[in-house]
Protein backbone atom coordinates (compact mmCIF):
# COMPACT_ATOMS: atom_id res chain seq x y z
CA UNK A 1 0.00 0.00 0.00
CA UNK A 2 1.38 3.50 -1.07
CA UNK A 3 1.62 5.86 1.98
CA UNK A 4 -0.22 8.56 2.63
CA UNK A 5 2.18 10.67 4.40
CA UNK A 6 6.06 12.03 4.00
CA UNK A 7 8.33 9.59 3.36
CA UNK A 8 11.97 11.53 3.80
CA UNK A 9 14.51 10.20 0.85
CA UNK A 10 18.56 10.74 0.17
CA UNK A 11 20.50 11.82 -2.79
CA UNK A 12 23.53 10.86 -3.58
CA UNK A 13 26.00 11.94 -5.83
CA UNK A 14 23.55 15.11 -5.87
CA UNK A 15 25.86 17.76 -7.79
CA UNK A 16 26.13 15.80 -10.72
CA UNK A 17 23.87 14.79 -13.73
CA UNK A 18 21.51 12.21 -12.45
CA UNK A 19 21.78 13.19 -9.50
CA UNK A 20 20.14 16.76 -10.30
CA UNK A 21 17.76 14.67 -12.13
CA UNK A 22 16.48 12.49 -9.63
CA UNK A 23 16.48 16.08 -7.35
CA UNK A 24 13.92 18.14 -9.90
CA UNK A 25 11.82 14.58 -10.21
CA UNK A 26 11.28 14.59 -6.51
CA UNK A 27 10.22 18.26 -6.52
CA UNK A 28 6.71 17.68 -6.59
CA UNK A 29 6.59 13.87 -5.65
CA UNK A 30 3.05 12.98 -3.65
CA UNK A 31 5.10 11.42 -0.84
CA UNK A 32 8.98 11.03 -1.38
CA UNK A 33 10.86 14.55 0.36
CA UNK A 34 13.90 15.11 -0.28
CA UNK A 35 15.50 15.66 3.12
CA UNK A 36 19.45 14.84 2.59
CA UNK A 37 21.89 15.72 -0.29
CA UNK A 38 25.48 13.77 -0.33
CA UNK A 39 28.45 14.86 -2.93
CA UNK A 40 32.35 14.89 -2.75
CA UNK A 41 34.21 16.60 -0.08
CA UNK A 42 35.13 19.85 -1.91
CA UNK A 43 31.00 20.14 -2.25
CA UNK A 44 30.51 19.03 1.44
CA UNK A 45 29.57 21.92 4.16
CA UNK A 46 27.70 24.49 1.52
CA UNK A 47 24.36 24.76 0.78
CA UNK A 48 23.11 22.95 -2.35
CA UNK A 49 22.01 25.93 -4.70
CA UNK A 50 26.30 26.82 -4.39
CA UNK A 51 27.53 23.27 -4.56
CA UNK A 52 25.42 22.65 -7.62
CA UNK A 53 26.67 23.46 -11.46
CA UNK A 54 22.51 23.14 -12.36
CA UNK A 55 22.05 21.64 -15.91
CA UNK A 56 18.56 21.70 -15.64
CA UNK A 57 15.82 22.96 -17.96
CA UNK A 58 13.76 23.59 -14.33
CA UNK A 59 15.26 25.85 -11.48
CA UNK A 60 16.50 24.54 -8.52
CA UNK A 61 13.58 23.27 -6.33
CA UNK A 62 13.07 25.58 -3.64
CA UNK A 63 12.91 23.26 -0.82
CA UNK A 64 16.71 21.94 -1.12
CA UNK A 65 18.34 25.04 -2.83
CA UNK A 66 19.83 26.29 0.96
CA UNK A 67 19.70 22.01 1.90
CA UNK A 68 23.46 21.84 3.12
CA UNK A 69 25.36 19.27 1.11
CA UNK A 70 26.77 16.41 3.40
CA UNK A 71 29.73 14.05 2.58
CA UNK A 72 28.58 10.38 1.04
CA UNK A 73 28.74 9.06 4.59
CA UNK A 74 25.43 6.77 6.27
CA UNK A 75 25.48 9.07 9.27
CA UNK A 76 24.51 11.68 7.80
CA UNK A 77 21.14 9.68 6.44
CA UNK A 78 20.07 7.83 9.05
CA UNK A 79 16.80 9.53 8.80
CA UNK A 80 15.96 8.47 4.98
CA UNK A 81 14.03 5.63 4.72
CA UNK A 82 15.32 5.58 1.40
CA UNK A 83 18.88 6.68 -0.37
CA UNK A 84 19.33 7.34 -4.29
CA UNK A 85 22.12 6.96 -5.71
CA UNK A 86 23.16 9.04 -8.87
CA UNK A 87 27.12 8.54 -7.91
CA UNK A 88 29.56 7.46 -10.38
CA UNK A 89 30.78 4.18 -10.56
CA UNK A 90 34.27 4.92 -9.50
CA UNK A 91 32.65 5.88 -6.09
CA UNK A 92 29.18 4.04 -6.19
CA UNK A 93 30.42 0.68 -4.47
CA UNK A 94 32.55 1.20 -1.54
CA UNK A 95 29.94 3.95 -0.74
CA UNK A 96 26.68 2.06 -1.53
CA UNK A 97 28.05 -0.95 0.05
CA UNK A 98 28.66 0.99 3.20
CA UNK A 99 24.57 2.56 2.92
CA UNK A 100 23.48 -0.89 3.31
CA UNK A 101 25.92 -2.03 5.91
CA UNK A 102 24.69 0.83 8.02
CA UNK A 103 21.17 -0.84 7.29
CA UNK A 104 19.86 1.74 5.06
CA UNK A 105 18.29 0.83 1.59
CA UNK A 106 20.00 2.17 -1.69
CA UNK A 107 18.75 2.52 -5.26
CA UNK A 108 21.53 2.69 -7.56
CA UNK A 109 21.74 4.10 -10.61
CA UNK A 110 25.65 3.00 -11.36
CA UNK A 111 26.61 -0.57 -12.29
CA UNK A 112 28.75 -1.51 -9.63
CA UNK A 113 26.18 -4.53 -8.11
CA UNK A 114 24.16 -5.18 -11.39
CA UNK A 115 26.20 -8.39 -12.00
CA UNK A 116 26.03 -8.96 -8.07
CA UNK A 117 23.99 -12.47 -8.01
CA UNK A 118 21.99 -11.15 -4.91
CA UNK A 119 21.16 -7.94 -6.49
CA UNK A 120 18.29 -7.54 -8.60
CA UNK A 121 18.56 -5.64 -11.75
CA UNK A 122 15.21 -3.84 -11.81
CA UNK A 123 13.56 -2.00 -15.20
CA UNK A 124 10.37 -1.21 -12.76
CA UNK A 125 7.64 -1.76 -16.14
CA UNK A 126 8.99 -5.31 -16.38
CA UNK A 127 10.51 -7.10 -13.88
CA UNK A 128 10.08 -6.25 -10.51
CA UNK A 129 9.18 -9.88 -9.37
CA UNK A 130 13.15 -10.12 -9.09
CA UNK A 131 12.73 -7.84 -5.47
CA UNK A 132 11.97 -11.51 -4.02
CA UNK A 133 15.73 -11.80 -4.01
CA UNK A 134 15.89 -9.24 -0.91
CA UNK A 135 15.76 -11.41 2.24
CA UNK A 136 18.54 -13.64 0.76
CA UNK A 137 20.56 -10.97 -0.12
CA UNK A 138 19.93 -9.63 3.00
CA UNK A 139 20.87 -12.69 5.37
CA UNK A 140 23.87 -13.53 3.07
CA UNK A 141 25.48 -10.32 4.13
CA UNK A 142 28.45 -10.56 6.60
CA UNK A 143 26.92 -9.38 9.29
CA UNK A 144 23.65 -10.35 8.24
CA UNK A 145 20.81 -7.29 7.61
CA UNK A 146 17.50 -6.19 8.83
CA UNK A 147 16.12 -3.70 7.19
CA UNK A 148 19.20 -2.39 4.51
CA UNK A 149 19.54 -3.99 0.54
CA UNK A 150 20.83 -2.52 -3.08
CA UNK A 151 18.63 -2.53 -5.62
CA UNK A 152 19.73 -1.40 -9.10
CA UNK A 153 18.51 -0.43 -12.16
CA UNK A 154 19.52 -0.72 -15.86
CA UNK A 155 22.06 0.26 -17.94
CA UNK A 156 20.02 3.49 -19.82
CA UNK A 157 20.43 1.49 -23.45
CA UNK A 158 19.66 -1.85 -22.06
CA UNK A 159 16.34 -0.10 -19.92
CA UNK A 160 14.47 1.46 -23.63
CA UNK A 161 14.83 -1.67 -25.60
CA UNK A 162 13.83 -4.33 -22.50
CA UNK A 163 10.57 -3.17 -22.26
CA UNK A 164 9.36 -4.10 -25.91
CA UNK A 165 11.43 -6.87 -25.66
CA UNK A 166 9.40 -8.05 -22.50
CA UNK A 167 6.28 -7.20 -23.95
CA UNK A 168 6.71 -9.45 -27.13
CA UNK A 169 7.97 -12.19 -24.91
CA UNK A 170 4.85 -12.35 -22.80
CA UNK A 171 2.70 -12.51 -25.92
CA UNK A 172 4.15 -14.88 -28.37
CA UNK A 173 6.68 -16.47 -26.16
CA UNK A 174 10.08 -16.61 -26.18
CA UNK A 175 12.68 -14.89 -28.17
CA UNK A 176 15.65 -16.51 -29.31
CA UNK A 177 17.89 -14.18 -31.30
CA UNK A 178 17.71 -10.01 -31.04
CA UNK A 179 20.26 -7.62 -33.16
CA UNK A 180 20.05 -3.94 -31.62
CA UNK A 181 21.94 -0.90 -33.36
CA UNK A 182 21.73 2.02 -30.82
CA UNK A 183 22.03 5.95 -31.58
CA UNK A 184 22.71 7.34 -28.06
CA UNK A 185 22.35 10.78 -27.13
CA UNK A 186 25.52 12.68 -25.27
CA UNK A 187 23.66 13.24 -22.05
CA UNK A 188 24.00 9.96 -21.74
CA UNK A 189 27.94 10.03 -21.17
CA UNK A 190 27.35 12.49 -18.18
CA UNK A 191 28.63 16.10 -17.98
CA UNK A 192 30.95 17.66 -19.50
CA UNK A 193 30.49 14.37 -21.08
CA UNK A 194 31.32 14.22 -25.38
CA UNK A 195 34.08 17.10 -26.22
CA UNK A 196 32.34 18.95 -28.97
CA UNK A 197 34.54 18.52 -31.91
CA UNK A 198 33.68 14.35 -31.23
CA UNK A 199 30.45 14.77 -31.60
CA UNK A 200 28.90 17.67 -33.80
CA UNK A 201 28.95 16.64 -37.46
CA UNK A 202 29.67 13.46 -36.37
CA UNK A 203 28.50 9.61 -35.23
CA UNK A 204 31.07 7.84 -32.87
CA UNK A 205 30.86 4.07 -33.44
CA UNK A 206 31.98 2.95 -30.38
CA UNK A 207 30.81 3.72 -26.69
CA UNK A 208 33.18 1.89 -24.24
CA UNK A 209 31.38 -1.06 -22.30
CA UNK A 210 27.81 -0.39 -23.88
CA UNK A 211 27.35 -3.53 -25.84
CA UNK A 212 28.79 -5.78 -23.38
CA UNK A 213 25.89 -4.02 -20.91
CA UNK A 214 23.28 -4.71 -23.33
CA UNK A 215 24.00 -8.89 -23.98
CA UNK A 216 24.40 -9.28 -20.47
CA UNK A 217 22.00 -7.00 -18.37
CA UNK A 218 19.09 -7.99 -21.00
CA UNK A 219 19.38 -11.63 -19.93
CA UNK A 220 19.32 -10.79 -16.13
CA UNK A 221 16.44 -8.87 -16.68
CA UNK A 222 14.22 -11.19 -18.73
CA UNK A 223 15.07 -13.93 -17.04
CA UNK A 224 13.34 -15.90 -14.13
CA UNK A 225 14.66 -16.88 -10.60
CA UNK A 226 15.49 -20.25 -9.85
CA UNK A 227 16.35 -22.55 -6.68
CA UNK A 228 19.51 -24.35 -6.75
CA UNK A 229 20.86 -27.33 -5.19
CA UNK A 230 21.11 -25.66 -1.99
CA UNK A 231 17.74 -23.96 -1.37
CA UNK A 232 18.96 -20.84 -2.42
CA UNK A 233 17.87 -18.16 -5.20
CA UNK A 234 19.21 -17.23 -8.43
CA UNK A 235 18.85 -15.60 -11.73
CA UNK A 236 18.11 -17.94 -14.37
CA UNK A 237 20.21 -15.52 -16.89
CA UNK A 238 17.17 -16.69 -19.03
CA UNK A 239 18.63 -20.28 -20.06
CA UNK A 240 15.69 -22.06 -19.66
CA UNK A 241 15.13 -20.51 -23.42
CA UNK A 242 18.74 -18.91 -24.50
CA UNK A 243 18.37 -16.07 -26.31
CA UNK A 244 21.39 -14.48 -28.14
CA UNK A 245 21.76 -10.62 -28.30
CA UNK A 246 24.45 -8.48 -30.61
CA UNK A 247 24.70 -4.98 -29.99
CA UNK A 248 26.55 -2.10 -31.79
CA UNK A 249 26.43 0.98 -29.45
CA UNK A 250 26.67 4.78 -31.17
CA UNK A 251 27.03 8.04 -29.61
CA UNK A 252 25.15 10.55 -31.36
CA UNK A 253 24.12 14.24 -31.90
CA UNK A 254 21.28 14.60 -29.85
CA UNK A 255 21.07 15.86 -26.00
CA UNK A 256 18.53 13.57 -24.50
CA UNK A 257 16.97 10.15 -26.34
CA UNK A 258 18.39 6.78 -26.79
CA UNK A 259 17.04 5.97 -30.47
CA UNK A 260 17.48 1.65 -31.05
CA UNK A 261 16.48 0.12 -34.39
CA UNK A 262 15.79 -3.94 -33.26
CA UNK A 263 15.44 -7.11 -34.96
CA UNK A 264 14.01 -10.18 -33.37
CA UNK A 265 13.29 -14.04 -34.09
CA UNK A 266 10.48 -15.80 -32.04
CA UNK A 267 10.79 -19.58 -31.22
CA UNK A 268 7.46 -19.70 -32.17
CA UNK A 269 6.88 -20.54 -36.11
CA UNK A 270 4.99 -19.01 -37.78
CA UNK A 271 5.96 -16.16 -35.96
CA UNK A 272 3.17 -12.95 -34.91
CA UNK A 273 2.26 -10.49 -37.40
CA UNK A 274 3.37 -6.82 -37.43
CA UNK A 275 0.13 -5.99 -36.34
CA UNK A 276 -0.42 -8.64 -33.80
CA UNK A 277 3.34 -7.29 -32.50
CA UNK A 278 1.77 -3.62 -32.39
CA UNK A 279 -1.23 -4.83 -30.71
CA UNK A 280 0.75 -7.01 -28.15
CA UNK A 281 3.08 -3.27 -27.34
CA UNK A 282 -0.08 -1.06 -27.28
CA UNK A 283 -1.33 -3.69 -24.60
CA UNK A 284 1.67 -4.29 -22.41
CA UNK A 285 0.84 -2.64 -18.57
CA UNK A 286 3.05 -3.27 -15.91
CA UNK A 287 2.66 -3.82 -12.56
CA UNK A 288 3.70 -0.84 -11.24
CA UNK A 289 0.61 1.30 -13.07
CA UNK A 290 -1.52 -1.62 -11.19
CA UNK A 291 -0.06 -0.65 -7.76
CA UNK A 292 -0.83 3.09 -8.63
CA UNK A 293 2.92 3.77 -8.38
CA UNK A 294 2.52 7.29 -9.09
CA UNK A 295 5.82 8.05 -11.61
CA UNK A 296 4.38 5.06 -13.52
CA UNK A 297 3.76 6.02 -16.94
CA UNK A 298 0.30 5.31 -17.91
CA UNK A 299 1.18 3.82 -21.50
CA UNK A 300 4.18 1.63 -20.73
CA UNK A 301 4.80 1.39 -24.85
CA UNK A 302 3.94 4.04 -26.59
CA UNK A 303 3.57 2.96 -30.76
CA UNK A 304 3.54 5.01 -33.22
CA UNK A 305 1.71 4.33 -36.62
CA UNK A 306 3.71 7.44 -38.12
CA UNK A 307 6.31 6.22 -40.63
CA UNK A 308 8.74 8.21 -39.33
CA UNK A 309 7.83 8.46 -35.61
CA UNK A 310 9.30 7.89 -32.36
CA UNK A 311 12.13 10.96 -33.16
CA UNK A 312 14.14 12.36 -29.99
CA UNK A 313 13.30 15.89 -29.88
CA UNK A 314 9.27 14.92 -30.52
CA UNK A 315 8.69 11.86 -28.25
CA UNK A 316 11.46 11.54 -26.07
CA UNK A 317 9.18 13.86 -22.52
CA UNK A 318 5.84 12.50 -23.60
CA UNK A 319 4.81 10.87 -20.12
CA UNK A 320 7.57 12.53 -18.08
CA UNK A 321 9.77 10.00 -20.04
CA UNK A 322 8.66 7.51 -17.83
CA UNK A 323 7.56 5.11 -20.61
CA UNK A 324 9.22 4.06 -24.20
CA UNK A 325 8.04 4.98 -27.72
CA UNK A 326 8.13 2.03 -30.67
CA UNK A 327 7.30 2.63 -34.20
CA UNK A 328 8.13 1.22 -38.32
CA UNK A 329 7.11 -2.34 -36.60
CA UNK A 330 7.32 -4.33 -39.61
CA UNK A 331 8.65 -7.67 -41.14
CA UNK A 332 12.04 -8.16 -41.10
CA UNK A 333 13.82 -10.24 -44.04
CA UNK A 334 16.43 -11.84 -42.21
CA UNK A 335 14.84 -12.50 -38.85
CA UNK A 336 11.11 -12.45 -37.68
CA UNK A 337 9.80 -8.45 -36.88
CA UNK A 338 11.78 -5.12 -36.24
CA UNK A 339 10.96 -1.79 -35.01
CA UNK A 340 12.60 1.42 -33.42
CA UNK A 341 12.33 2.18 -30.18
CA UNK A 342 13.10 5.51 -28.67
CA UNK A 343 13.15 6.08 -24.19
CA UNK A 344 14.29 9.13 -22.30
CA UNK A 345 17.98 8.12 -20.72
CA UNK A 346 18.00 10.72 -18.38
CA UNK A 347 14.07 9.23 -17.09
CA UNK A 348 13.19 6.12 -17.70
CA UNK A 349 16.89 4.98 -18.20
CA UNK A 350 17.82 6.27 -15.03
CA UNK A 351 16.54 8.15 -12.09
CA UNK A 352 12.94 7.67 -13.11
CA UNK A 353 13.62 4.21 -13.14
CA UNK A 354 14.81 4.09 -9.36
CA UNK A 355 12.13 6.55 -8.20
CA UNK A 356 9.64 3.74 -9.10
CA UNK A 357 11.52 0.89 -8.20
CA UNK A 358 11.35 2.33 -4.85
CA UNK A 359 7.60 2.88 -4.96
CA UNK A 360 7.11 -0.51 -5.92
CA UNK A 361 8.96 -1.61 -3.22
CA UNK A 362 7.02 0.48 -0.66
CA UNK A 363 3.59 -0.44 -2.20
CA UNK A 364 4.46 -4.70 -2.40
CA UNK A 365 5.50 -4.33 1.64
CA UNK A 366 9.47 -5.27 0.75
CA UNK A 367 9.99 -1.22 2.36
CA UNK A 368 7.91 -0.41 5.68
CA UNK A 369 6.91 2.97 6.19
Amino acid sequence: MLPDRQVKVGVLGATGTVGQRFISLLANHPFFVVAALGASERSAGKPYAKAVNWKQTVPIPSAVRELVVQPCKPEHFQDCTVVFSGLDADAAGDIEAAFRAAELIVFSNAKNYRRDPHVPLIVPLVNPSHLSIIPQQRALHSPPLKKGFIVTNANCSTTGVVIPLAAMEKAFGPIESCIITTMQAISGAGYPGVASLDIVDNVVPYISGEEEKIEWETLKILGGITETDDGKKAFDMHARHPLRLSASCNRVPVIDGHTECVSVRFARRPPPSPQQVREALAAYTSDALSLGCPSAPRHTIFVHEEPDRPQPRLDRDYQNGAGVSVGRVRQCRVLDIKFVVLSNNVCIGAATSSIINAEIAIARGVIQV
